[in-house]
């Protein structure tokens, strides 16, 4: 039990995250009258918060290193306008105009890496630049003007459901099995990761409490799968969220890269000290963060069947939001994949809550403001308390 306790203080973020959006989300249950978790509003806080949530992963790698990015949302509309403009006006095959938009946001972030690892200009002034640049090459690259409708195939890589091999109409028999079989696959992996830990000697939760983790987890989880298979099953940009959040919890939590990115922003000057190349490091975030803002844009512009010159206002100011409310500390060094999913689903919630209740979106903009600053006052609170 004294284990178990210890586990919890050192994950304390992560647990009151959680806790933060069971509550939000049975709030505003209450408050719609069961509205929030129909199944075609869950569908839609998907959909319409599926690009933050590609931006928070991206972010959150930022924010380990200690800065932010705050020209994604210029960079994600720019390349949302390029975009448009192969597959809308020149009429360029679909899937080669998406590989040259990914290729033409890894290029930008690049760009951002270069002028920050190699000569030092502080992340915010680079990617502030940026922000100004990549908003004033949307307007050049639109003209001003929106560019629609977006071809077909694409509209339905962004927005269209995976379809029900298994069902005859009905419920989505497909979605609960896909649900099902990521569930057991990380049942088993946690089991594996675990046993590991007892090896070699580490705290690990005790076995019935990992039980029930596993239990409400699941339990939560198929819960959820069910509500969206009442409607028309898994979103597409859903699958490639989840893909998303495995492969950069496995980066940054299983590989010698994300274990660098921890130590830069825990403390640079021993990082370097240890052989780890800081610039290196520097250079790929920044790389990998043009790549996810090149999939955002990308993703929003096919859920809005266009490209809008006023596309990606703000993205950047509620991935940074989504990063500290899940748990990142805004000195560097901590913060989770998991966390920052979490917190962009905390805002998302909010969002959509406030709004069916009719909350007008001055005090919406109030009360996102309040959580935010909640979010990080607590973060300075479990470090100071943990320093005592």
């Amino acid at each position: 039990m004294q284990k178990a306790k210890e586990l919890f203080l050192t994950n304390i973020r992560q647990y009151a995250m959680m806790v933060a959006l069971v509550f939000i989300v049975l709030l505003f249950q209450y408050l719609t009258d069961g509205v929030l978790l129909r199944p075609l509003n869950l569908t839609n806080i998907i959909q319409q918060n599926s690009y933050i949530l590609v931006l928070a992963i991206g972010m959150l790698l930022c924010i380990l290193t200690g800065n932010i990015d705050l020209s994604v949302g210029s960079v994600a509309a720019f390349v949302g306008a390029v975009g448009a403009t192969m597959m809308a006006v020149w009429k360029w095959p679909v899937i080669p105009s998406i590989f040259l938009c990914l290729l033409l946001g890894i290029l930008i972030g690049c760009w951002h890496g270069f002028w920050i690892s190699y000569f030092r200009i502080p992340a915010f002034i680079v990617t502030l630049a940026g922000m100004l640049c990549f908003r004033g090459l949307t307007l050049v690259m639109l003209k001003g003007q929106t560019i629609a409708p977006m071809p077909e195939l694409f509209r339905q890589l962004s927005s269209d459901f995976i379809p029900d091999f298994l069902g005859a109409g009905g419920l989505n028999i497909t979605a609960l099995a896909l649900v099902g079989a990521v569930l057991l696959a990380f049942a088993f992996f946690d089991l594996r990761d675990r046993t590991h830990k007892l090896a070699y000697g580490f705290d690990v939760l005790p076995l019935p409490l990992w039980m029930l983790k596993i239990i409400l987890l699941g339990a939560v989880v198929m819960a959820f799968a069910h509500q969206l298979a009442l409607h028309k099953g898994i979103p597409m940009v859903l699958l490639l969220l989840g893909f998303l959040v495995l492969v950069y919890s496995f980066i940054t939590q299983k590989t010698v890269f994300g274990r660098h990115v921890y130590a830069f922003g825990g403390n640079e000057k021993a990082a370097k000290l240890s052989g780890i190349d800081t610039d290196r490091v520097f250079f790929l975030v920044y790389a990998n963060m043009g790549l996810l803002a090149a999939v955002a844009g990308l993703v929003f512009a096919g859920r809005l069947n266009a490209a809008s010159p006023k596309a990606g206002m703000n993205f950047e100011l509620d991935a940074i939001a989504a990063c500290f409310i899940g748990g990142a500390s805004a000195s560097g060094g901590i913060g989770t994949v998991a966390g920052a999913i979490i917190g962009g689903l905390i805002m998302g919630v909010l969002n959509n809550g406030m709004s069916i209740i009719g909350v007008s979106i001055d005090w919406q903009q109030v009360i996102k403001g309040l959580v935010l600053l909640g979010a990080v006052a607590f973060d300075v609170y479990t470090k100071n308390k943990a320093a005592k």
